[in-house]
């Protein structure tokens, strides 16, 4: 079997191949049209950064053990002053004369 050229087949195949290029032209553009007007979008909604979240993040939870830590003292002292009524109720009460002032 011989090979012939066709000179149609080949320029069809070189139109394709420009349109194939044109084609990825066009799509790269297209992505960084895309890509900067979502950094645009993305930056007027006035976002925090990763690193400002985990601060705040990290600020939550240092509260969050500060607050466990005096409520706990808060229930220990709150045990404490009921208890410590229950023992003054149960020693007996002194009772001090109180010195009469004399008029000059």
């Amino acid at each position: 079997m011989t090979q012939t050229q066709n000179r149609f087949l080949d320029e069809l195949a070189k139109m394709f191949t420009n349109a194939a290029g044109a084609a990825q032209g066009v799509r790269s553009e297209v992505e960084t049209l895309m890509r900067s007007q979502a950094e645009r979008m993305i930056g007027d909604l006035d976002l925090v950064t990763r690193e400002e979240f985990d601060v705040v993040r990290d600020m939550a939870r240092l509260a969050r053990e500060e607050n466990e830590e005096l409520k706990a003292r808060i229930v220990a002292l709150e045990a404490a002053a009921k208890a410590k009524p229950a023992a003054k109720k149960a020693a007996p009460k002194k009772s001090a004369a109180k010195p009469k002032k004399s008029a000059e």
